[in-house]
């Protein structure tokens, strides 16, 4: 699964990850949840859910603090044809208001239980909860499972860290083991996944049922295939540099339609490498980020190597049939 990344995973990026490397799922950016029942859908996001591929299930995901706007919510974008539902509980900044929202509701897990029934009953299709391990205590999960197999979610996303560490430290995967062991749910491990060779380690070690792909994935979108291969070796720093600039030439003509005037496209490209995870880069990256104009940018972009090529997969031995 692509993960969802606020201001990141609109539906531009979604559509170049499918055509290049095919995630099975992808997500929607936290659906902005506004404050009124009336009206708790902004039209920006309408817009975002009605641009869907039919070719990779989209979830829809949720975040918010009161169970009648999201309920209210959940509905409008089942209508507008969203099939999977997700409700956010591990973002740790939430949004600016006044209510406690994303990973912060876990300190009150009684209006948690209200909204996730609410939440369950009115969603016809999938409905799903993305969530960390707790909000201070990592054995808060463990108190939970039990509701979420008794309100029937269809899978449960997990980042084993507390919303207090935000993103300090590793994502500890032996609590996603351990979450696998203590329900029946399908489960699905996020966090710090950041090469092939972790991302099959932690399916064989936890026995998930797959692996959402983040922050690394938005510096490799080539991880997925890296999963999938073990022939695929890691890349090297120029790769890196080409694969980057394989991304920001796939979305740019999208973006330009996509965003409003020159600064904010550049602002919006300049997201997709903010998160960069290889220290080594950022000299490479300056000129792109000291970049003002979209005719800078291009110029800077084509002085990164360009986009390795992928090797196809081995051919199977001689006698052998695929699964």
């Amino acid at each position: 699964m692509l993960a969802p990344m606020q201001g990141l995973t609109n539906w531009a990026l979604r559509k170049t990850f499918i055509d290049w490397v095919a995630p099975d799922v992808v997500w929607t950016e936290f659906l902005r949840v506004a404050s009124r029942p009336g009206k708790p859908v902004l039209p920006a996001d309408r817009k975002d859910l009605q641009s869907a591929d039919p070719n990779c299930p989209l979830v829809v995901q949720l975040i918010g603090g009161d169970p009648l706007v999201l309920e209210a919510a959940a509905k409008i974008v089942q209508n507008l044809g969203a099939r999977h539902v997700n409700l956010n509980l591990g973002c740790p900044y939430g949004r600016m208001t006044k209510g406690k929202t994303g990973g912060t509701l876990l300190q009150e897990p009684e209006r948690v239980l209200e909204i996730v029934k609410r939440l369950r009953d009115v969603t016809t299709g999938g409905f799903s909860i993305k969530m960390r391990a707790g909000y201070e205590n990592q054995e808060q999960v463990f108190e939970l499972l039990p509701e979420w197999e008794r309100i029937g979610i269809d899978f449960l996303v997990i980042h084993p860290r507390t919303v207090v560490q935000q993103y300090e430290g590793k994502a500890d995967h032996g609590i996603t083991r351990r979450v696998v062991e203590a329900t029946s749910l399908p489960v699905i491990a996020n966090g710090d996944i950041s090469s092939g060779a972790q991302g099959r380690q932690i399916l064989a070690d936890t026995g998930v049922a797959g692996l959402m792909l983040g922050r690394w994935a938005l510096m490799d979108p080539l991880l997925f295939e890296r999963v999938r291969r073990p022939d695929l070796v890691e890349p090297t720093e120029d790769e890196r540099l080409g694969i980057l600039r394989g991304l920001l030439e796939r979305v740019m003509d999208d973006y330009c339609t996509l965003f409003c005037g020159e600064v904010q496209t550049l602002h919006k490209l300049k997201n997709i490498f903010a998160l960069n995870q290889w220290p080594a880069l950022n000299p490479a990256l300056t000129s792109l980020k000291k970049a003002r104009t979209l005719k800078a940018f291009h110029r800077a972009m084509a002085g990164l190597p360009t986009v390795p090529e992928v090797p196809p997969p081995p051919a199977p031995a001689e006698g052998s049939r695929p699964d």
